[in-house]
């Protein structure tokens, strides 16, 4: 009996169990793509922390501690890739004579490698000019010397007499803050500033000029072992691979028993990241859950379309003496056919799209197995569940009946959809109008949390919203009245009372499919919304790094100013900027300064809002051109030294004519949280006019670039160009490893492509799939229509009205609730946005392929059903 019921249902109601089969692979497919994704995407995550990290660990040797066990110590707490030793020294200061002046600076430090330091430790130096065979000086420390290579400086010893060494190679210390770090300060404390000055000596030469110093002043010197650890052994996952380092600085720290202390550069990275990896997790939640529901609202609603008939299969098998339990028996039979069918199809294509990612197979598994219940769950729950509760009913008569008065469902009795989406306002005002954390990583604390209460607006909006759509729709066809008449009245022309009464007396699988389309174009017009503005935002967060499309650094001793002409003239190059980038002393305060020409500037570099607080970019800007004194500083700055608007904050900058720092007044006339180039906390912003008049010098250390063309190709034009200048190129798409987010430097390309691919597909299933399975099971009707004599375009005008009904109702309802959805959703997830974005940017050209798709499969659903009608009343009706 199963294997004639299974061949019946493929023979009669194949359309039936493609339709609920196709919903079942959507959904799975959906889910496990996703999770994919998220697999993968936190492993990249964590490839990238990892590799942006130049040392490791950095473990300082305690004075009268023994180094040997110190190193042995440390290859046994953790596996290490590299080991080297660093020796620090202080200095009073440097001293060089050049041009017939004497140049002096304050206090720096000295520094140590050994010869494999430089291979093991790429990231730690970069040459700028000469030979990194020798004596190395850092560009701040030569240009306050003005000495470059084979040039002598003067070291003052505490305690000592000065020795000379002779410079061979200018360098930059990329990760200065780290090198130099307070090793063993706690947590709170606030972060020290690397010192102005440095030099780096070879081992020998150090050890011969400061093994006396450490004799008689052990204060002014230190020795660490900098470490790098294998990292093939950590975890893929952030909060673990953060753990299982941790971990191992613990473990060293018990083993060396207060000899030494030790820096985990690494860990504080991955705490960091760790956030971003529950960020994807959310993303997860908040774009792939909606479109898993809407597979599932899709599967439920093609399976009910038959529901009538199934009702009537029913009863002929009870008529013929078939039990309740082989009826459900013949149930989970149907069930488990489209459900494992569903499973395989979704399967095999999430496998397609996200080429099961490169990695460990065990999270792959886990999805696949994950999404495949989900898919048979919901195959029962479409099948199983409606069967056993028709099969409830007493007698065979009620199984068989089909008209009457349906009462209101409960819900809108009750005006649950209105409640549900006041309750989401409420909950969504609460989330979005205080500082509040979506996800939280605290300092030290292996576990991140994130504050799921944030989910429920939402949520909560999705179903209330879904509701009262099934509620205005079912409203309207129920009502019969001008407006439902007025829509259709231009396909059904003089009918339009008729096909109005016959689309009443279809409201509730009409309803069914409007809100379905509905859903579905909102869900595809929020995610694309969503990630259009995220995609665009990493952008901004690239340019903001790179300062522009391409740009050519250089320094105050080798500026990139005088090539200004030659590249603003290289193919390719559509406008070129020079800007300063100085130094300069707020108090004690090391900061860089930036020179800009106001007017200018906005052309080469993209200036958000955002990063002006209490006024827009062309409204600071504007000002700063009008106050040739003013200076834009930075949120840190001040609230460091507690400044107002309009205070007179004098500066110490360097005048290039005595190469001596010189304190130049400004006015403060604005705050900038963000500045192309700039780091993330101290900074200032000054005219370049202004900044040339009172140093003496007019140049600028950097060229910005917009590009015409691809910014990479125009960045290896640039590097040709250049040549050997020494001057460093690079272009948007070369940093974005190393932006602020590292879940904003995640590629989304992927994601992009996973969730709006669906949501076409499930927008136009909705449409086209509900309108043919109501078509399909409304055949009998349209043939005794036609054998009364009904003539075909008569017919046809009941078919196009309903089509055109689901077409604008779809598309209108779906697109004002998917605008909705993705505001919410940036507002929600600002954390994920550096800067936020100053509003929502819009994929016209997705959005118009959408509609489009929605409209054709509807248009194709009507002719196929249509073409289906031209057989004869007679062949229907016996087919039926």
């Amino acid at each position: 009996m199963i294997s004639l019921w299974i061949f019946g249902l493929l023979r009669h109601r194949f359309t039936r169990l493609a339709g609920t089969a196709l919903g079942i692979a959507v959904t799975v497919a959906l889910l496990a793509t996703l999770g994919f994704f998220l697999v993968g995407s936190s492993a990249t995550m964590t490839a990238r922390a990892i590799s942006g990290v130049p040392i490791d660990w950095q473990v300082e040797v305690v004075p009268g501690a023994d180094p040997a066990v110190i190193r042995d110590a440390i290859s046994k707490a953790a596996t290490v890739a590299a080991l080297d030793t660093a020796f620090y020294a202080r200095t009073e200061g440097f001293q060089a004579t050049t041009g017939g002046t004497v140049q002096t600076t304050g206090p720096g430090k000295v520094i140590a490698f050994g010869a494999a330091y430089p291979s093991d430790f790429p990231m730690e130096m970069r040459l700028l000019s000469g030979s990194l065979n020798g004596v190395l000086i850092a560009q701040q420390t030569a240009a306050n010397l003005h000495v470059g290579p084979g040039d002598a400086v003067l070291i003052n010893r505490p305690g000592l007499s000065p020795e000379q060494v002779t410079v061979t190679g200018v360098i930059d210390l990329p990760d200065a803050d780290s090198l130099f770090q307070s090793v063993g300060l706690p947590a709170q404390a606030a972060p020290q500033a690397p010192p102005d000055n440095v030099l780096v000596l070879p081992l020998a030469d150090w050890h011969r000029l400061f093994d006396p110093q450490q004799v008689i002043r052990p204060d002014s010197t230190r020795q660490q072992f900098h470490v790098s650890l294998d990292h093939a052994a950590l975890a893929a996952q952030p909060s673990d691979a953060f753990t299982q380092v941790t971990g191992a600085a613990r473990n060293l720290e018990a083993r060396v028993a207060g000899q030494a202390l030790v820096a985990d550069n690494l860990g504080t990275r991955l705490d960091a990241v760790r956030a971003d990896a529950i960020y994807a997790s959310v993303l997860f939640l908040f774009l792939g859950l909606p479109g898993a529901a809407l597979g599932a609202a899709l599967t439920l609603a093609v399976a009910s379309s038959g529901a009538d008939r199934r009702r009537a299969e029913q009863a002929l098998l009870r008529i013929r003496g078939a039990t309740m339990q082989q009826i459900l028996i013949l149930s989970a039979v149907e069930a488990l056919l489209v459900g494992v069918t569903g499973c395989v199809i979704g399967l095999a294509g999430a496998a397609g799209f996200a080429g099961l990612l490169a990695g460990s197979l065990k999270p792959v598994i886990v999805t696949s197995l994950l999404s495949a219940t989900v898919g048979l769950v919901l195959a029962a729950i479409a099948v199983v569940v409606p069967a056993w509760t028709s099969l409830r009913r007493k007698n065979v008569s009620s199984l068989r009946k089909g008209v009457g008065r349906a009462l209101k469902p409960i819900w809108q009795r009750v005006w649950l959809d209105v409640a549900l989406l006041a309750a989401a306002a409420l909950l969504f005002w609460q989330t979005a109008s205080t500082g509040y954390q979506l996800v939280l990583a605290p300092e030290g604390v292996p576990a991140t949390s994130t504050d799921y209460k944030a989910f429920l607006a939402p949520a909560l909006f999705w179903i209330g919203a879904t509701l009262l759509i099934i509620r205005i729709v079912s409203t309207i066809l129920q009502a019969n009245g001008r407006l439902l008449r007025g829509l259709i009245q231009p396909l059904a022309q003089r009918l339009a009372p008729v096909i109005g009464a016959s689309l009443s007396r279809q409201s509730l699988r009409i309803t069914l499919g409007i809100a379905t389309t509905a859903l579905a174009v909102a869900f595809g017009t929020s995610t694309a919304v969503f990630n259009t503005t995220y995609q665009a935002q990493a952008q901004v967060d690239a340019q903001l790094t790179n300062g522009a499309d391409v740009a050519a650094f250089g320094t105050q001793a080798n500026p990139a100013g005088p090539w200004l002409t030659k590249l603003a003239a290289l193919p390719g190059v559509a406008l070129a900027e020079p800007m300063m980038h100085r130094f300069a002393y707020v108090g004690a305060d090391l900061q860089d300064i930036y020179g800009i020409d106001p007017a200018l500037i906005g052309q080469v570099a993209t200036l958000s809002d955002a990063f002006f607080p209490g006024g827009t970019a062309a409204q600071v800007l504007g000002l700063l051109t009008k106050t040739l004194d003013g200076v834009l500083v930075s949120e840190e700055t001040v609230q460091d030294f507690q400044l107002t608007l309009g205070d007179m904050i004098n500066l110490r900058l360097m005048d290039t004519r005595d190469h001596q720092y010189h304190a130049v007044p400004f006015h403060f006339i604005g705050v900038a949280k963000e500045f192309p180039t700039a780091p993330k906390d101290s900074f200032l912003v000054a005219n370049s006019a202004y900044l040339a008049k009172m140093t003496g010098s007019p140049s600028a250390e950097i060229i910005l670039m917009r590009t015409s063309t691809e910014p990479s190709e125009v960045a290896a034009t640039v590097r040709t160009a250049l040549g050997t200048t020494g001057l460093t190129v690079s272009d948007i798409g070369g940093v974005t490893h190393i932006i602020g987010s590292s879940l904003t430097a995640v590629n989304m390309t992927r994601l992009t492509r996973i969730e709006l691919a669906f949501a076409v597909l499930m927008a136009a299933a909705s449409a086209g799939l509900m309108l043919a399975l109501g078509f399909n099971d409304r055949k009998r009707g349209f043939a005794i229509l036609s054998a009364i004599g009904a003539k075909p375009a008569q017919l046809g005008a009941f078919l196009w009205a309903e089509g055109a009904l689901v077409i604008i109702g779809g598309s209108v309802l779906g697109l004002a609730l998917g605008g909705i959805i993705a505001w919410m959703m940036v507002k929600l997830l600002t954390g994920v946005f550096d800067p936020p974005p100053e509003g929502l940017s819009v994929p016209w050209a997705y959005i118009g392929v959408l509609l489009a798709l929605v409209a054709a499969s509807a248009v194709a659903a009507v002719l196929f059903a249509g073409k289906g009608l031209r057989q004869g009343a007679i062949g229907i009706l016996r087919d039926v």
